[in-house]
This record gives structure tokens, C-alpha cells and sequence, in this order.
């Protein structure tokens, strides 16, 4: 695909240390429409690139402090999060609702004509009358985001996320999949999607034109076609 050079992309990025995020990174750095990338986390990527700017921040209940690294931002994408049962509820709520509304927050503030692209998670409700915490606090960030009044907000809900690289599974569930994704990739397809293949379509998200202001939400089914 070709994409005009005339209005280079500069792009945000946060959680670009975790499992999808590092692959957004990657993406983003060798993508021909994006100028510059610049990283918002607790810890460096560990390396470094002509594209790429990052910044230390470890707070994220409070961002007014990065509100110049947020200036002239084209876009966002907000991959920060915790896995279920890793942090205490509150925390959990917090990681997942508190600090992306306060990410958001100030983006707008500093960057009005932006778009934000959330990782969410299939299952999430906006109702909030799910019994589980990911699926109501995924949605109340949701529902939050799309209130804020971006020209465009892009919400990614994919099933189960293949790691594509070895690493440490968070919990017995993770392992689980992990070892029968095959299986469960050929009778369940649109319950699975690769990291890369999901980061790709994010980053991808953030270079293509699009008209009609708004909110789109991709089900891992239209993540999968994208």
C-alpha cells in the first residue's frame, strides 16, 4: 500500500513495553507515513531509533506533566493495561479506566485534532452490567472515551492474543491457550488473533484517512479482515 509522504504522522504510544504495544512500536517505526513516534511509559523500550522520542512518565493518574510531549500529536495508541487477577480491583479499575480517561484528558487538551485507538477487549460492556470486572471496567473506558469528543476513536476488542514470541504466562489460563492455539485457532478463528497482526491493524488505523468523524469499534472478526 502506498501512503503519501506530504503529511507525515506523529504518533503516541503507550504500553509500547507490553505484549501488543512493543509491536505497534516496530510497526510504527518502519512505517513510510509515520515521522515520528514517541513513546509515554515507566521504562525504556531498550533501544533506540532516528523516529523514535520517548518519555519517561510512571505516573499515569496524573499526565498533566507530559501535556508538551502530547502537543502535535496526530494520533494515539493507548495499549497500557494489567491482566485480570494480576492487581487488587481498585487497581485493576484504575490501570483500566482512571488512567486512560487521564491520558486522554490531556491529549485532547494538547492535541485536539487527534485520534485515539484503545485496546480494549472482546466482551467489554458499556452497560457496566456484566459480572465481570475486565468486560465493565473495558467498557466504562470505552463509553468515557468516545464522550471526550475525539474527530476519531478506534476501539480494538480482540479475543485471545497469541504472544507470537515466547515469554512467561501471566496465569494458568494464559498457558492454556497458549498451548492449544492451534487447535483453537482452527475451530474458533475469530476468537484468535496473533500480537503482530493486531498491532498492525492499529498502527494502520492511525494512517488511513477517514471521512466521517466518530467512534468505530472492531470486534476481533473485523480486526482480523482489516
Amino acid at each position: 500500500m502506498n501512503h503519501s509522504t506530504e503529511n507525515q504522522i506523529h504518533l503516541v504510544i503507550t504500553g509500547a513495553t507490553g505484549m501488543v504495544g512493543r509491536y505497534a512500536l516496530r510497526c510504527a517505526l518502519q512505517h513510510p507515513a509515520i515521522e515520528r513516534v514517541t513513546v509515554i511509559g515507566r521504562k525504556s523500550v531498550g533501544f533506540s531509533h532516528s523516529k523514535l522520542n520517548e518519555v519517561t512518565h510512571r505516573n499515569f493518574a496524573d499526565c498533566s506533566t507530559i501535556k508538551d510531549a502530547l502537543s502535535g500529536q496526530n494520533a494515539a495508541i493507548f495499549c497500557l493495561g494489567a491482566y485480570t487477577g494480576a492487581v487488587p480491583d481498585a487497581k485493576f479499575r484504575a490501570i483500566t479506566v482512571d488512567y486512560t480517561i487521564e491520558f486522554a484528558r490531556v491529549l485532547r487538551d494538547s492535541s485536539p485534532d487527534a485520534s485515539f485507538v484503545l485496546l480494549s477487549g472482546k466482551g467489554a460492556d458499556p452497560t457496566g452490567q456484566s459480572r465481570m470486572a475486565f468486560a465493565r471496567y473495558k467498557g466504562e473506558a470505552e463509553s468515557k472515551l468516545i464522550a471526550m469528543g475525539f474527530p476519531h476513536v478506534y476501539i480494538f476488542r480482540p479475543g485471545y492474543i497469541y504472544p507470537v514470541e515466547p515469554r512467561e504466562e501471566p496465569n494458568f489460563s494464559y498457558s492454556l491457550l497458549r498451548s492449544i492455539y492451534p487447535m483453537f485457532k482452527l475451530l474458533f478463528p475469530d476468537l484468535v488473533i496473533r500480537a503482530d497482526d493486531l498491532a498492525r491493524a492499529m498502527v494502520e488505523t492511525t494512517v488511513q484517512k477517514t471521512l466521517e468523524r466518530g467512534s468505530t469499534i472492531f470486534e476481533n472478526h473485523d480486526i482480523r479482515v482489516r
